[in-house]
């Protein structure tokens, strides 16, 4: 996998040169299938796609092109059902799976040259299955700002002239991967993937890259 990501959506737990551009996208035009075979599936014309996790597999898609600077949106409904279960930067929402209320804590990751420690969680005011949300991360020289429904919820400033690491300028991919992480994302009292709800699918549309 290539070890630079911008995760404009990763749910679960489961160049030189800048592109100026404004891309109202289409999957087949935008994304290639990263893995899964036939559970990563591009639908209605290139409008939706959906992503199935089994026991087997899950699936991920990520973006033809890579970016450097710019916002990143999609929207995505998440599945119903408990589907908890060397150097590089990424940029992440990720969805983990809760016993009670709210299914889903939001869980924001900032992971630079290799280092974690910057995470930050949200618990939703809404059910991520039940419809499609907006999720957006605006990434510039000057900071990362998570967008959920265009409601700014994180503001990741670049502190680097205090020594703080911000993801230096080197273009990124965006991905989007349904996977099973019981091995690290059930901590802390998180519940396992229930499979005999399997399989889980997630819907995404309306990418849009304006970078």
């Amino acid at each position: 996998m290539d070890s630079r990501k911008l995760s404009v959506v990763v749910p679960f737990l489961a160049f030189a040169n800048v592109l100026m551009f404004a891309n109202a996208g289409n999957f087949y035009q935008d994304m290639d299938i990263l893995y899964g075979d036939w559970r990563a599936q591009i639908l209605e014309g290139g409008q939706l796609v959906t992503l199935t996790m089994d026991k087997a597999s899950g699936a991920g898609i990520k973006s033809k092109n890579e970016y450097l600077f710019g916002r990143f949106d999609m929207r995505m409904k998440l599945p119903p059902g408990n589907t908890a279960g060397p150097h590089h930067n990424e940029i992440d929402f990720e969805f983990l799976v809760n016993q009670s209320g709210s299914p889903y804590t939001l869980h924001t990751n900032i992971y630079l040259h290799g280092k974690g420690g910057k995470e930050q969680d949200f618990n939703l005011g809404f059910f991520p299955t039940k419809d499609f949300h907006l999720y957006a991360i605006v990434w510039n020289p000057q900071r990362i700002i998570f967008l959920v429904d265009n409601v700014p919820i994180r503001v990741y400033t670049n502190w680097g002239v205090k020594g703080i690491h911000f993801p230096k300028a080197q273009p990124m991919r965006t991905y989007a991967t349904l996977w099973n992480a019981d091995d690290w994302a059930t901590q802390g009292g998180r519940v396992k993937t229930d499979w005999s709800q399997a399989p889980f699918v997630a819907s995404y549309r309306s990418y849009n890259a304006d970078a």
